[in-house]
């Protein structure tokens, strides 16, 4: 029979492999993630209402939560003048 430290720390060893292995598993997961939302970016900026169809996706999801949460919709066209300055003051 082995002694009792033995066994403790034969645990402790086992115990340090299995976290081991799950903060693989959950980098993996985030890598695999983080893939996705690069295709996702991708995808979005060659297809512009892709983007709108997001939006109202969001809000359904939102609205769904039985929240009091208000929409203000507002053009992104309504912001290119001040995204424009913004671009030539840092020239």
């Amino acid at each position: 029979a082995l002694p009792d430290s033995m066994k403790r720390a034969m645990a402790k060893q086992a115990e340090a492999e299995r976290e081991r292995r799950a903060k693989i598993v959950n980098a993996e997961g985030e890598f695999q993630a983080a893939e996705k939302m690069v295709q996702a970016a991708a995808m979005i900026s060659k297809e512009p209402i892709a983007l709108q169809l997001r939006f109202l996706q969001t809000m359904r999801e939102i609205s769904s939560e039985h929240n009091t949460t208000t929409f203000l919709p507002v053009p992104i066209d309504l912001f290119s003048p001040f995204i424009k300055r913004l671009g030539e003051e840092k020239k």
